[in-house]
């Protein structure tokens, strides 16, 4: 009787929704993401601008937590990248952090939540 490594089947599944065309992307990016939106019968992509806070790894559900600050108030938003609504990622700027979670960005106000920027 053959076994079946059950895991190998399922890394084999979501290898087919990878999406290739992704950017190298690191935490402090502040980044450029289009997500599809449906209107009616109509769609249109919507841009939605912000700095990278979180990322989690694990293949097809890959994450981003992106932050932008709106009028005095910070949004966060959780994108799937390798989700079908992701139209783009563009890295508009790069940051030097030394830290995988920028949690503490979350409490601070004005000039004192900037990042410092990285030339590379």
């Amino acid at each position: 009787m053959l076994k079946l490594n059950t895991q190998k089947i399922i890394n084999d599944i979501e290898i087919k929704f990878l999406k290739k065309d992704i950017p190298l992307l690191r935490i402090g990016d502040s980044v450029r993401i289009g997500v599809k939106i449906v209107e009616g019968n109509k769609e249109r992509v919507q841009f939605y601008e912000g700095t990278i806070i979180a990322k989690k790894n694990s293949s097809v559900n890959t994450t981003i937590t992106v932050r932008k600050v709106l009028q005095g108030i910070g949004i966060e938003r959780v994108f799937l990248i390798h989700s079908p609504k992701v139209d783009s990622i563009q890295i508009l700027s790069s940051a030097k952090v030394r830290r995988s979670k920028l949690y503490y960005l979350r409490n601070l106000r004005g000039k004192a939540s900037r990042l410092k920027k990285s030339f590379k």
